[in-house]
């Protein structure tokens, strides 16, 4: 965990700790990488903190960069990005009620704001309309708008695709950030059946097999 802030890593040693502590009641992650905490969950998730996009024009100066991380399980990557960059607005989209509790203790004891959502992403899709600015042409003040999606270990990309699209119909310029594993080639290979988008590969620092995706553009084919 190099390069970020003390209080970042105290909070951080938190959530190890609670981490450690929940997963004797719920399996929030395999018992082999509790071993390595910092390497398989931490420094894999902070992998993304230097690939999210910059405030743009679109945000018009007043706005935050909304981040949505869906399949957000024990946290990861959601939760770590949510403590490391304080000046995000973080929703965590999981379906399972227990891990959802993990997450709001993880909160409440980090001091780390985030929208937990005890929903499955498709209906997350359904919630009331989210924004009167689509097309790219957002308000300043407009927090609802999803401008980056985050997921690691939910599903293929193909599926992911289909997850995201409708958000990427609300805003032309979202952005997807996927952590993968070494079948990513086939997973982009079998999403371009469907959809279309621009794509870019970054290599894993904490999985020698393992690459980040980056998609823009996201439409069906």
């Amino acid at each position: 965990m190099k390069n970020i802030s003390i209080e970042t890593k105290e909070k951080l040693t938190q959530y190890q700790a609670l981490l450690i502590k929940w997963q004797k009641a719920i399996n929030l992650v395999s018992g082999k990488s509790l071993e390595d905490i910092q390497r398989r969950h931490f420094d894999d998730s902070l992998q993304l903190a230097g690939l999210l996009p910059e405030k743009d024009s679109r945000l018009r100066g007043k706005g935050r960069l909304v981040l949505m991380d869906i399949g957000s399980g024990a946290g990861f990557p959601g939760m770590v990005l949510a403590i490391a960059r304080p000046d995000l607005k973080v929703h965590l989209v999981e379906s399972d009620a227990r891990k959802c509790e993990f997450l709001r203790t993880v909160s409440r004891e980090t001091d780390t704001p985030v929208e937990i959502h005890n929903i499955r992403v498709e209906k997350f899709q359904e919630r009331p309309d989210p924004s009167t600015a689509l097309a790219g042409a957002r308000s300043a003040q407009d927090d609802n708008v999803i401008d980056v999606i985050t997921a690691r270990a939910l599903a293929d990309l193909e599926i992911l695709c289909g997850y995201c699209l409708p958000f990427a119909q609300e805003n032309p310029a979202l952005e997807m950030l996927f952590l993968k594993g070494e079948k990513a080639a086939g997973e982009i290979e079998k999403a371009r059946e469907k959809y279309a988008f621009d794509c870019e590969e970054f290599p894993s620092r904490t999985d020698s097999g393992g690459v980040i995706l980056r998609l823009r553009n996201l439409h069906k084919s």
